[in-house]
């Protein structure tokens, strides 16, 4: 079992989804049932689930404040008010979901940030005046393990407690928030971006770990949900083993799209048959074939290069042939592709060797509660590095010609990575759950 530091989320035995008959169901426009919650000490009316006090988290009521984070709350006559990491979850079935969160007080002045599930970025450090009501929308997938009768993915005993892999949508606010109502609605007409990769690509459950799928969340417009299937640790032949391929491939759709990132895993598989241009150009032929026989739009994305500079300032190539092996596949089966590697290698060389420290996980000794030894990772990310991956991406998908260009949000940057952010310009508060262990893989 991992060792987190701060709260655990509590263990949760499983219940169908009939416990969510008390909390009360609104129909919209669309026929699609909402759950519309409330809140406030003196909020009357029969549209939706009011909660009046600060609720721990129920499995059998089907909602509250999780992860021990009720005694942060502060209950208003129409709104609840935190300013500590404060976690509300519900009971949900599989499936995408649209949350609309109104935010605002009328006494102060708000900065918001949320994240979902396993730290998902959706809103970042948002200012709301004093007075004024705000409304924010954003998608986000759920799942089970759960494939048919007979299948199901298997989990790394790592995985088995954490938010992406519970019966539960988990919504994370920090900052000084003020919330009034949520209300979580089924949508089953967004476009979905699959997501198999590695450490690098995952949802990283806890600090100070992160992965640019958990933060391109937030870039893209409210008719996109990213479904992030990577895990730490895993290659081409581990995924389809664990049948997360096989869990994409029956829900992917037509239009849906599956971006796949590996290499860090895959050149450690050592014999006869493996290697570049065998068992991983073969297994990439596989899941980009897969998704295009669904209808979706496979996007092959190189991995991203570790952190290991040269005495002259430029960067050692430590994957060797691997991204020249997905570029041939993309280039032979006319797939896209978004080459990280060489946008990462230009990125950090911009950056220089002691500049790009500042985008991994690299902290002295006592930096976090009881981290006796520093941390000196050279290939996992700290938010403000997953989020600079995030924007290379982004690049990458607007030089392509598909439909995805046009779901980005018009208000995200270009992004250039020879002229990268630098961490002096980067605020992002930390969620309150951490863990000292590095995630598998390297």
């Amino acid at each position: 079992m991992p060792a987190f530091l701060f709260a655990m989320p509590s263990n949760v035995a499983l219940h169908d989804y009939n416990s969510l008959s008390k909390v009360n169901l609104r129909t919209n426009d669309k026929d699609a049932k909402s759950l519309l919650f409330y809140f406030g000490s003196k909020v009357k009316t029969s549209k939706a689930t009011i909660i009046k006090n600060a609720l721990p988290y129920d499995s059998k009521l089907g909602y509250g404040f999780d992860v021990n984070s009720a005694s942060n709350v502060d209950m208003n006559a129409n709104s609840f008010s935190i300013t500590k990491p404060t976690y509300f979850s519900v009971k949900v079935p599989e499936g995408n979901y649209q949350i609309e969160v109104v935010l605002g007080n009328a006494d102060n002045a708000s900065n918001v940030t949320i994240k979902a599930e396993s730290r998902r970025l959706m809103l970042r450090e948002f200012p709301i005046e004093k007075g004024q009501k705000v409304t924010k929308t954003f998608n986000v997938n759920v799942r089970n393990i759960k494939i048919d009768d007979k299948t199901n993915i298997s989990l790394k005993d790592r995985e088995k407690e954490i938010f992406n892999w519970d019966d539960k949508l988990t919504i994370e606010f920090l900052g000084e928030v003020t919330v009034q109502s949520i209300q979580i609605t089924p949508k089953d007409n967004l476009t979905v971006v699959y997501l198999a990769g590695d450490s690098t690509v995952t949802d990283q459950d806890v600090e100070p770990w992160a992965s640019w799928g958990q933060f391109i969340t937030s870039y893209f417009d409210d008719t996109v949900v990213v479904a992030n299937y990577a895990y730490s640790g895993s290659s081409l032949s581990s995924f389809k083993a664990a049948n997360r391929l096989k869990k994409i491939l029956s829900q992917i759709k037509k239009g849906d799209y599956l971006f796949v990132e590996f290499g860090h895993n895959d050149e450690k598989i050592k014999g006869a048959g493996n290697g570049p241009w065998e068992s991983y150009s073969d297994l990439l032929t596989e899941f980009v074939q897969s998704a295009k026989d669904k209808g979706a739009i496979p996007v092959l994305v190189t991995p991203t290069q570790r952190r290991f500079f040269n005495e002259n300032g430029t960067l050692k190539a430590t994957h060797g042939e691997f991204p020249d092996a997905m570029r041939a596949v993309a280039q032979k089966n006319n797939i896209a592709l978004i080459d990280i590697t060489k946008m990462t290698t230009t990125l950090y060389e911009a950056w220089g060797d002691e500049v790009s420290r500042k985008a991994f996980v690299q902290y002295p000794a006592n930096t976090f509660l009881g981290q006796e030894k520093a941390l000196d990772d050279n290939t996992h990310f700290n938010s403000f590095g997953a989020n600079e991956i995030a924007l290379c991406v982004l690049k990458g998908i607007r030089e392509l010609d598909i439909p995805l260009l046009k779901q980005i949000k018009k208000e995200t940057p270009d992004y250039n990575p020879n002229q990268p952010n630098y961490i002096s310009s980067w605020t992002l508060l930390m969620s309150a759950r951490f863990e000292i262990a590095k995630p598998d893989g390297n």
